[in-house]
């Protein structure tokens, strides 16, 4: 079984769960072709990543005359490149993108058809229904095989009518969430005779990489918070809550790991509140650094406004810590209150201090307790080989079901 997947930006810091994916379907024998639109403008600190750098095509760099010549060949069947054309004017009727955008993307989509009919691909998959959904789609209008995609919300979520959504579903052979909570808005925008095609498959990790957890530290109360520095994520709620709280928890530190546009504003509130000795950011780490971060901390906090479903959460929780997190999206189907940790009202610091103050005030063993439930929770419905095995199944029934319209070679490489 061969599958290429179609991404946008691929590998970026934020998407490990792709890559895990990825390795984890080639353990089971997969063969994939990933074939990315663009390389990521940011730094690569995570060796996983860079090696995955190095295994990607990256469309765009074929250039716009090997794009162009790819356009061209897709003239010779009429009928299939006049629909495929129809379809990306209609996609881009819906978008604030704009019709040369979208011409790009059904350029982009020829030389992807091109590179799966000479690589011998079955199926395609992409990763957010953004514009790699849009490109996979086109691919296949234009006489590629068919494909799927998985959505992660929340961007999906907030622009279902301008990424054509539902489009994408109702043509796609089948449609992932990643929570019980995805699916649900897949609903929204799915035909009701394609509810069968949407289909739950976790983000996963490798339990392999927690097999020994660090037992919580001693010490003052230490707390991590892993994530992109932009608005969604909430940090600057976190960073007021920490003002309230070390007014009773003077000795009191925060990880702020990650990075990203925000970086200035957190830097300006936490000077302004003079916290500077109380949270420290510690930019993009690799994995063995979220790692060593997370085992230096007592708990994790996701203060976020809009998520699909963390892989902050599960990784914290297999490295048996608590979890303080917003009562958001798929979130309380991994954390349990008052057994795996505490949920909060998004953007209510007020709630968020007291849940802090809340793990504060539990005494050690049973904060323990708490982190070693949900680690078995997360090791039990979050293992990346079952949830790629569960993946694995739906493409061999895609395949078999709905076999690849035959298509001409194409050049033989990007």
């Amino acid at each position: 079984m061969k599958i290429a997947y179609v991404l946008n930006t691929y590998p970026q810091p934020s998407h490990s769960f792709i890559r895990r994916e990825l390795q984890a379907l080639e353990r089971q024998g997969v063969d994939i072709l990933r074939l990315a639109m663009r390389p990521s403008g940011a730094a690569l600190a995570d060796p996983g990543d860079q090696a995955e750098a190095a295994r990607t095509e990256y469309v765009l760099k074929a250039g716009a005359g090997r794009l162009l010549a790819a356009l061209a060949r897709e003239t010779a069947a009429p009928a299939r490149f006049g629909q495929a054309l129809k379809l990306a004017l209609k996609l881009a009727r819906a978008s604030d993108k704009g019709v040369l955008r979208h011409l790009v993307y059904l350029a982009e989509a020829a030389l992807v058809k091109q590179r799966c009919a000479a690589e011998g691909v079955q199926h395609m998959h992409a990763h957010f229904g953004t514009n790699s959904a849009a490109v996979a789609m086109l691919a296949h209008v234009l006489g590629g095989p068919g494909y799927s995609f998985t959505v992660h919300g929340p961007e999906e979520f907030d622009a279902p009518h301008a990424l054509s959504l539902g489009e994408k579903i109702n043509r796609a052979r089948f449609t992932v969430a990643v929570s019980s909570f995805g699916k649900s808005q897949l609903s929204r925008w799915a035909a009701f005779g394609k509810w069968d095609s949407l289909k739950v498959v976790h983000c996963g990790i490798e339990p392999d990489r927690f097999a020994d957890p660090a037992p919580l530290p001693q010490g003052p109360l230490r707390l991590a918070a892993i994530g992109r520095f932009v608005e969604q994520k909430g940090q600057m709620v976190l960073v007021r809550a920490m003002a309230r709280l070390v007014q009773e928890i003077p000795d009191l530190h925060l990880a702020l790991i990650g990075d990203g546009g925000m970086r200035a504003d957190l830097e300006a509130e936490i000077a302004r509140h003079s916290l500077g000795g109380n949270i420290t950011l510690t930019g993009w780490l690799a994995e063995d650094g979220v790692r060593a971060e997370l085992a230096r901390a007592h708990a994790l906090v996701m203060p976020s406004f809009a998520e699909g479903l963390p892989m902050v959460v599960m990784e914290a929780m297999a490295a048996a810590r608590p979890v303080v997190a917003t009562y958001i999206a798929g979130t309380p189907e991994l954390v349990v209150p008052e057994q795996t940790g505490w949920l909060v009202p998004a953007g209510d610091e007020t709630a968020l201090a007291e849940a802090v103050l809340a793990l504060a005030h539990t005494p050690a063993a049973r904060r323990a307790a708490m982190g070693q439930a949900g680690r078995a929770r997360v090791l039990e419905r979050h293992d990346s080989a079952g949830e790629a095995a569960k993946l694995a199944a739906h493409f061999r029934k895609a395949i078999s079901g709905s076999p690849p319209e035959p298509s001409r070679p194409s050049p033989p490489h990007l």
